[in-house]
C-alpha cells in the first residue's frame, strides 16, 4: 500500500511516521509513504501556494497551479493507478467500511489543505473522493491524512503481526468492542468481571458480545440504528453550540 500525501506542511509528519506499527511496517516494505510540498511546485522564488478569494472574505485560499503541478507529478509516476483523495468537509465521512474500501486500493494520494480551502477547480480537474474525519474545524488536512494513513494501514496484511488482532476491536463488527481489562484483579476497589476469569471460552465469548451491544446502544446508538445517524447522543444541542454565522461543518478543506 502506498500513500502519497501532498501538503503545505511537510514536518508535521516526520513523528508520525517514525514510531509505533506504522515505522515497523515501512522498515518492512508493508507501506509506503511520500510526502510532497506542495510549495516546491510555486513558480516564485517565495514559494507562493496561496491567493486572496474571488469574491471578497476572509483567509486566504490554496491556489490551483502549485497543487495542480504536484498532483500532475504524483500522477504521472509508473505503476498502480491512484485514487485522489480530496480531505474536504463536503465529502463522505470516514468509517470502517470505507477504511476496508481504500484498503483494497494499492495507491492512495491525500490532498491536504490548509487556510480557508482549496481552489474548487481542483477537485473538478482531478476527480476521486471527497473525504470528512466529521463535523468540527482543524487547521488543516494534514491530521486527517494521518487518520486516513493509520486507519488503512492497518488493515493491510501482516501489519498488526496477528491477524486476530483486528477480532473484536470497536466498529470491526459495526459496533463498538467489548470493555477490555488486564492486571491486577482489583485495583483501587474495581474488580474484574468474574466470567473473564473463569477460563470457558464460550461463555467469555457472549459476554463479550452482549457487553459490545450493550455499550452500543448507549454510546453509539446511531450504529444500531440509521435514523439516529447524525445525531450520536452528544450532551451539548448543536444548535446552542454554534456562533451566529459560524459553518457547523468540518474544518479539513480549510487545512
Amino acid at each position: 500500500m502506498r500513500f502519497d500525501v501532498l501538503t503545505l506542511f511537510p514536518g508535521l509528519f516526520g513523528s508520525f511516521l517514525a514510531e509505533s506499527l506504522l515505522a515497523k511496517a515501512l522498515a518492512r516494505g508493508l507501506v509506503s509513504v511520500e510526502i510532497v510540498d506542495i510549495r516546491d511546485f510555486a513558480p516564485d522564488r517565495h514559494r507562493t501556494a496561496d491567493d486572496r478569494p474571488f469574491g471578497g472574505g476572509p483567509g486566504m485560499v490554496l491556489a490551483p497551479g502549485p497543487l495542480s503541478a504536484a498532483l500532475d507529478s504524483r500522477l504521472s509516476l509508473p505503476g498502480p493507478v491512484p485514487l485522489v483523495i480530496h480531505l474536504t468537509p463536503a465529502g463522505r465521512r470516514l468509517d470502517q467500511a470505507l477504511a476496508r474500501e481504500l484498503a483494497a486500493r494499492r495507491r492512495l494520494i491525500l490532498v491536504c489543505g490548509r487556510y480557508g480551502g482549496v481552489d474548487r477547480r481542483v477537485a473538478e480537474l482531478y476527480p476521486g473522493l471527497e473525504l470528512s474525519m466529521g463535523d468540527y474545524v482543524l487547521n488543516g488536512g494534514e491530521v486527517p491524512a494521518m487518520a486516513v494513513i493509520e486507519a488503512v494501514s492497518r488493515l493491510v496484511p501482516g501489519f498488526l503481526g496477528e491477524r486476530e488482532s483486528l477480532e473484536g476491536e470497536s466498529f470491526s463488527e459495526g459496533i463498538l468492542g467489548a470493555p477490555l481489562y488486564t492486571r491486577p484483579r482489583v485495583f483501587r476497589g474495581l474488580e474484574v468481571p468474574g466470567i473473564l476469569l473463569s477460563g470457558n471460552h464460550r461463555e467469555i465469548d457472549l459476554w463479550r458480545r452482549r457487553e459490545a451491544a450493550r455499550l452500543t446502544r448507549l454510546g453509539r446508538p446511531d450504529l444500531l440504528d440509521p435514523d439516529l445517524r447524525g445525531n450520536r447522543g452528544s450532551a451539548v444541542d448543536p444548535r446552542e453550540d454554534r456562533e451566529p454565522g459560524k459553518d457547523p461543518r468540518g474544518g479539513e478543506g480549510k487545512g
